[in-house]
């Protein structure tokens, strides 16, 4: 076997069937996520397009790669563990990167190659003997991939906005009114016709003769959920702490370049921090502030002490966020309601300044618990029916004032008594985004079944023996990590050549903590108890007991403030697009705040609409 050189890319792809790729539209629109180097390759009537952000920078490792005659790859992502799958299965290559190690492992065993691999990773293979194209993507989703396909042409890549840039895509209005009650897009439902993204642990197959296409799920965190463990919890803590090195050391490893972390005040950052510094002395660390809003700096700044990494604060303020917000908005690609993409596309830029990879946190809190809404569903299954709770929750919320604060009790026993108070799939979304919910009545003339997937999957997952914490987890896992978080990260990062790497979302971590007892993840009030308990013996006790914050987005100032301006001049037109779906009098009321109507929610709301109003603007009607 060769002397193992890994090659490492994050990457933007293209590929068509029946159509020929622009390749200087593609750049146009993506050469943020390759500007190292772009290739192409055609045969017949498939087209492949690659562009290289190099994290190793070491020939050998162009693509599309060929592998004989045969196989061709394009491929987006990073396989972690591939060295040690090919010395487990006996593989031996030509050159030791794992865009190789893909063709192999699929020359070998196909579709099955799939459970072996640890990484994030979207790739397309083709079988010029078979004349298909394969194509697969990680267990979470991490790297995205959109498909046209209107049985005369599949085009797909890597960002909305490329096949906005390729094809003349129209609206599909119908999952705009999901957007609403969402605030982002389901699963596979885009805001186009004939576009859908390919799903988290899925994979497809295009015959490129008759341009039949099948799509499956090879993975389903669903069935991880069913298993039931029988580890204490000193055992359930020593396997953790064992796939948590596993899984840093791979991520650190696996890069020539230098490996930053993202360190807040929090406990999931400040464990990878702490095990990454084990794996390299050269670690640099970045904690963001924002001014006016709470400073974790003095927390981040005891770990990076403890472990003597190489520090640094970025200051980050809003002061060009008029000036900036369409364009990070319109970096979507499709409508976005979650404002916290506005921080992240700032700590991303500037941590771009300093490194090209960077690991954070992504995963935790849907794995582990770390979200105060799950307290309740640890304790009762507010998914089964019971007419009493639902009517007594009912009578509590309708006298109980709106609160005015979101981080107090008093908001968290109004929410509680709110999301008691509904039914089904209401439940869920009352319990999580939390948009539309008791004003979904504005919402024009909405389809009848446009939530019908949405609702399905809900049943799917209610009706399961398992428990109601583990039901509001999995159906987080499967909605809000994959549909917001990860697309947030992504695009922030990749907008400007930063690569994020995911710890806690490797296959071993993935697959173990889903079957662990309940009260490992919630006990009594406290949130993420096991990673809690196993921060005791890495970080300073300051940190251990921190409230889960993220980025504290200052959204009702935004509104009313220094945004109050140009969301007006969006929403307050009479050709608004949102005025299509979203009752006039019901926007000119929020915009004048003479709706009764709790502020946190009446922000969250006109940001939804702005998001809408830039899209349709900016990038929908743009040429």
């Amino acid at each position: 076997m060769p002397q193992l050189i890994t090659l490492y890319f994050m990457c933007g792809i293209a590929g068509a069937v029946n159509f020929k790729i622009d390749q200087g539209l593609v750049n146009q629109y993506m050469l943020h996520r390759g500007p190292d180097e772009q290739h192409a390759f055609t045969e017949d009537n498939v087209d492949f397009y690659h562009l290289r952000l190099s994290i190793v920078d070491i020939g050998g490792g162009k693509q599309p790669m060929q592998l004989g005659n045969r196989y061709t790859i394009i491929f987006n992502g990073e396989i972690y563990n591939h060295a040690e799958v090919r010395e487990q299965l006996g593989i031996v290559g030509k050159t030791s990167s794992d865009t190789e190690t893909l063709l192999l492992l699929y020359r070998q065993y196909g579709e099955a190659m799939l459970p072996y691999l640890d990484g994030m990773f979207v790739f397309a293979i083709y079988d010029k003997e078979k004349k298909t194209i394969f194509i697969a993507r990680d267990r979470a989703g991490k790297k995205p991939l959109y498909i046209f396909n209107d049985g005369r042409k599949i085009v797909f890549a890597s960002e909305l906005n490329c096949l906005k840039g390729l094809l003349p895509l129209q609206m599909e209005t119908g999952n705009i009114y999901h957007y609403l009650r969402f605030g982002s897009f389901y699963k596979q439902l885009t805001p186009y016709q004939l576009v859908s993204e390919l799903g988290a642990g899925s994979c497809a197959t295009i015959h490129c003769s008759t341009l039949a296409y099948a799509e499956k799920k090879w993975w389903d965190i669903g069935l991880f959920y069913r298993e039931k463990h029988r580890y204490t919890f000193d055992d359930a803590l020593t396997k953790v702490d064992g796939y948590l090195h596993q899984a840093v050391k791979r991520r650190v490893e696996s890069s020539d370049l230098e490996v930053g972390s993202f360190l807040s005040g929090g406990i999931d950052s400040g464990l990878v921090t702490a095990i990454a510094s084990e794996y390299t002395n050269t670690l640099k660390t970045f904690t963001v502030s924002f001014a006016g809003e709470y400073d974790e700096a003095p927390l981040a700044k005891l770990v990076a002490e403890k472990y003597k990494t190489h520090h640094t604060q970025i200051n980050i303020s809003f002061d060009h966020l008029k000036d900036d917000v369409e364009k990070i908005l319109s970096n979507y690609g499709e409508p976005f309601f979650d404002s916290s993409a506005i921080p992240s596309y700032y700590v991303s830029k500037e941590a771009r300044k300093y490194l090209t990879v960077i690991l954070n946190g992504d995963g935790a809190d849907e794995l582990f618990g770390g979200y105060r809404r799950y307290v309740p569903f640890a304790r009762y299954d507010f998914f089964k029916r019971n007419v009493l709770v639902k009517g007594s929750a009912a009578v509590a919320k309708n006298i109980m004032p709106h609160s005015a604060n979101k981080k107090s009790a008093y908001n968290y026993i109004y929410r509680l008594a709110s999301l008691a108070s509904k039914s089904n799939l209401h439940i869920y979304l009352s319990a999580g985004v939390d948009i539309m919910e008791d004003y979904e009545r504005n919402i024009i003339h909405p389809p009848a079944d446009y939530l019908k997937q949405m609702q399905d999957d809900f049943n799917a997952v209610a009706k399961t023996s398992i428990t109601g914490l583990k039901k509001i987890m999995q159906l987080d896992f499967d909605t809000n990590l994959f549909n917001d978080l990860l697309v947030k990260m992504d695009i922030a990062s990749m907008a400007n050549s930063l690569e994020g790497r995911s710890p806690f979302l490797s296959k071993e971590l993935l697959e173990f903590a889903p079957g662990m007892n309940d009260e490992f993840k919630i006990k009594g009030s406290t949130t993420k108890y096991l990673l809690r308990q196993l921060a005791k013996k890495y970080l300073p006790a300051e940190l251990i007991n921190q409230p889960k914050r993220g980025f504290e987005i200052p959204l009702k100032k935004w509104v009313d403030g220094e945004l109050k301006e140009i969301i007006c001049d969006y929403l307050q037109n009479n050709n608004a697009v949102s005025r299509q779906f979203l009752a006039p009098a019901f926007i000119d009321g929020l915009l004048s705040n003479t709706i009764r109507i709790p502020a946190e929610k009446r922000a969250k709301i006109i940001w939804t609409l702005f998001s809408l109003e830039v899209w349709y603007c900016k990038v929908y009607l743009s040429k």
